[in-house]
């Protein structure tokens, strides 16, 4: 019975029924032992596992991205254009989150009690707030790119807190497979993408306990920081729905801000037509929360209904698939803000410095399917000293989030294969054609959905 209902509908449901229990046994105070004994340690398996595949997630999806980009010569162009458009939007939607998560401080809603609270629970992985201020303070100007390097990339693989070392080599590696005789480096790509390939289902595994591990988070979290002041647990959801109004506003404004921008600048494409023409691409990034996923619908879309040359197409949105996480990005970094805020604990300049630095490269590497934005968050928090389970706070809406945000990515790589299109003269000047583009991809979405 359970397969029939959609993933993200059991998600809610967990969070719902979380949310109910937590309250259910505050309000008629229950002992909380039966959930901290019981419940909370499969929120606890949920969070290690999503760990546990981070940095083969990271290595395999990001050598093959980069080696599928075929030839060095198309990055002189085509190539370069992409992926500096890719970048420039990440950055954009980076310092975007910051700016409207440190504006509106949706963390600083909590009283001082519950951030002490909350950071008790976490203080396990979150070590001294003064012995991390303290190291930052000794580093160089330069040491960022130091630690970039690894000194050893098994011991880098080994700790979730050097990811960037990883990130570093598949860059490289994916670069050096580009410059080897294909017959010699097809091996080697092969198994790194049947690894990819491997990775994704084990994601689609983990997914598959995502709404008891929702329900076990929500239920934990409710039950341990209420504690003997129940008026604690409204707060902090609250704090919960100002964090999720941050972050939809936020990806609201990358659509109807710098897309239509983009857009307007580049193209002769009116934007409402745009959004129209990629309605059902956006409906099934929607649905599955996964680009991947969207990206054969969305290819036959920005194809037919936009008029993009093929040959631009079939190397912009693959590439758009891999690297441009817009959405995604601007999440982690009011997330990552958020739960620091929570935890009452004060980022620097440089940290956040490195909050553009670290998502923009995660991004890189995130692969295209539901919950993979989690476990680059988690990245992202141990790279600034945040305690990666600080996660629990906001895994209840991350699914919904996740659905959003996806739209967003889908929405960024039909952009950007738009702008690049027009810049070398495979777009068409005249508006895009007014074909309804249900009728024609109804078929896609349900394969691309059994897919």
């Amino acid at each position: 019975m359970f397969k029939k209902i959609p993933l993200h509908t059991q998600i809610i449901a967990g969070l719902v029924l979380g949310l109910v229990f937590g309250l259910v046994i505050i309000q008629f105070g229950f002992s909380p032992e039966f959930t901290v004994f019981y419940i909370k340690p499969i929120g606890t398996i949920f969070i290690n596992a999503l760990k546990m595949i981070a940095v083969p997630l990271v290595l395999a999806s990001l050598i093959v991205g980069v080696a599928n980009l075929g030839d060095i010569s198309k990055l002189s162009r085509i190539g370069g254009k992409t992926i500096l458009a890719y970048l420039i939007t990440t950055v954009i939607a980076i310092t975007m989150g910051l700016l409207l998560v440190n504006f509106f401080k949706p963390g600083q809603q909590l009283p001082q009690d519950t951030r002490d609270k909350l950071m008790a629970q976490f203080d396990s992985q979150a070590g001294s707030k003064a012995d991390t201020a303290a190291a930052i303070k000794d580093q160089g100007p330069l040491q960022p790119l130091v630690d970039i390097v690894p000194e050893n990339l098994f011991a880098a693989a080994a700790d979730n807190g050097s990811m960037l070392q990883v990130v570093f080599f598949a860059i490289i590696a994916g670069i050096a497979l580009l410059q080897i005789p294909k017959d010699k480096a097809k091996t080697f790509t092969d198994f790194f993408d049947a690894l990819n390939d491997v990775i994704i289902k084990i994601v689609e595994y983990i997914m598959m306990i995502a709404p008891y591990g929702v329900f076990a988070l929500m239920a934990s979290l409710i039950v341990e920081i209420a504690g003997d002041n129940p008026d604690s647990a409204v707060e902090l959801l609250l704090a919960l729905l100002k964090y999720t109004l941050v972050v939809m506003g936020g990806l609201v404004l990358i659509i109807v801000g710098v897309y239509s921008i983009m857009l307007k600048s580049f193209t002769k494409i009116p934007f409402g037509e745009f959004l129209k023409a990629l309605r059902p691409a956006m409906l099934l990034g929607f649905s599955t929360s996964s680009s991947s996923a969207t990206l054969p619908v969305t290819m036959k879309l920005v194809e037919e209904e936009l008029g993009v040359s093929e040959e631009v197409s079939s190397f912009v949105l693959p590439l758009g698939a891999t690297i441009n996480m817009n959405g995604t990005s601007l999440y982690q970094a009011v997330a990552a803000v958020f739960i620091a805020q929570a935890l009452g604990m004060d980022l620097t300049l440089s940290q956040q410095l490195t909050i553009v630095l670290t998502a923009t490269l995660a991004a890189i590497g995130s692969a295209g399917v539901p919950g993979a934005g989690l476990i680059m968050l988690i990245i992202v928090l141990e790279a600034i000293g945040v305690p990666g389970a600080g996660v629990a706070l906001i895994i209840a809406p991350d699914r919904i989030l996740d659905m959003f945000r996806t739209v967003v990515n889908v929405t960024g790589d039909a952009t950007v294969c738009c702008v690049v299109a027009s810049t070398e003269g495979e777009l068409p000047d005249g508006l895009i054609r007014q074909s309804n583009p249900f009728t024609n991809t109804e078929a896609e979405v349900v394969e691309a959905q059994k897919d």
